[in-house]
């Protein structure tokens, strides 16, 4: 996992105890003084949210025990490696920055790939100028590397 996947995960861990499980049970605690819980909507929500946020808690609690950080480029900064920005073109032109990342932080949004996904399969061990053919849902596509970056 990188640094900053590690600090997210910790940062929501801390804001779940903090913030928002008090807020839940301070919440399901209203709700209960209210009378009659087996028809009590807001009790029967607030139970199943803050089971829910309980499950987030132990879930991140265990991930973090687990996790390794890496927090600093490899020794070959020239090969594509775990924490990589790779900057490609495919056979169109078309150019896009993906980070290679841990499961737990894929972002589709920021192009922010797992490390066990076929493009970062791919490209990982590569340098700048090589090729490599992926395949997708869509087909068979082909990859330049043009840049390679490390680093937050």
């Amino acid at each position: 996992m990188t640094k900053a996947g590690a600090r997210a995960m910790r940062e929501e861990l801390q804001w779940l105890w903090k913030s928002h499980r008090p807020e839940v049970t301070a919440a399901l605690s209203a709700a209960a003084a209210e009378g009659d819980r087996s028809e009590n909507a807001e009790y029967i929500y607030r139970k199943k949210q803050l089971r829910e946020i309980d499950r987030r808690i132990r879930y991140l609690t265990k991930r973090l025990d687990q996790v390794e950080v890496v927090d600093r480029p490899p020794a070959r900064t020239d090969r594509v490696f775990f924490a990589a920005r790779v900057s490609v073109a495919d056979s169109d032109g078309e150019e896009i920055t993906y980070r290679i990342v841990g499961a737990d932080e894929t972002d589709p949004d920021k192009n922010w790939i797992s490390i066990d996904s076929p493009v970062a399969r791919a490209l990982l061990g590569k340098a700048v100028g090589d090729e490599v053919g992926v395949e997708t849902p869509s087909g068979q596509r082909q990859l330049e590397i043009l840049a390679i970056e490390y680093g937050d």
